[in-house]
């Protein structure tokens, strides 16, 4: 089925029940130009399904330059593991170097952690997603407040453009944290470290910390900063659609 005769809305819906492997299969089926998005976290749950169907999977991850140095060598493990290889994608270092010259390495504590994110994080995934049709994501739902309605499939509103529609697969949206770690463990796939240590969601080293017992994983993210806002901008359509 060609990409414009696609609806999307329809097939949200329909595929809302269906397991990770037959959303997977669906954008595998409709969409050529489609890549998975790995950030070295819970993402190997759905690059280990996403291979076992295509194993020549493309896959990106974003190399901010403040990543914990087990989650570079967990990135490093999982090349050999699954025999791919991951296109890293780097902030434009002009830009890094202004803002880092302007404010300081750590800005975000003071200022919010929009500015950062949206050099090291944004502008490199929004060059990479400007030519691509579909990605795939790991989000859930019971990952954060603002991902509370992460639909299957939908229209990336935060990276599309009038030109060009770009759709998102989340094929964990309904996978709670312990279908993650019942996969991983069931399975023996790699994992980043960091887990073993308190660290549940994993992002840059000063924007992450290890959660107590009974803390949500999102706790441990930006914890200087309002729960409803804690999106870096990747899935900025989640803030968005809650108004």
């Amino acid at each position: 089925m060609p990409h414009a005769q696609l609806d999307v809305e329809t097939l949200a819906q329909e595929y809302a029940s269906k397991s990770p492997q037959q959303i997977l299969q669906l954008a595998m089926d409709h969409f050529d130009d489609l890549w998975l998005s790995f950030s070295g976290a819970d993402d190997i749950v759905v690059l280990d399904m996403a291979w076992k169907i295509n194993p020549d999977i493309r896959v990106f991850t974003l190399d901010t330059g403040r990543l914990h140095p087990e989650t570079y060598r967990f990135l490093e493990q999982v090349r050999k593991h699954y025999g791919i290889q991951i296109e890293v994608l780097s902030p434009d270092h002009q830009a890094l170097e202004a803002y880092v010259k302007e404010k300081g390495l750590f800005d975000f504590y003071e200022n919010g952690h929009g500015e950062c994110c949206g050099i090291r994080k944004i502008a490199p995934l929004r060059r990479k997603l400007s030519g691509v049709d579909a990605w795939i994501t790991g989000q859930r739902k019971d990952q954060s407040p603002t991902r509370t309605n992460v639909p299957v499939i939908e229209v990336d509103s935060a990276f599309s453009t009038p030109e060009r529609e770009l759709i998102k697969f989340n094929p964990l949206s309904n996978y709670t944290s312990e279908d993650v770690w019942n996969y991983i463990r069931m399975l023996e796939i790699p994992y980043n470290s960091l887990h073993e240590r308190g660290f549940v969601s994993i992002g840059c080293e000063p924007c992450t910390r290890p959660v107590l017992p009974n803390q949500h994983e999102r706790e441990g993210r930006w914890w200087w900063e309002e729960a409803t806002q804690k999106e870096c901008g990747l899935h900025g359509g989640n803030l968005i659609a809650k108004g």
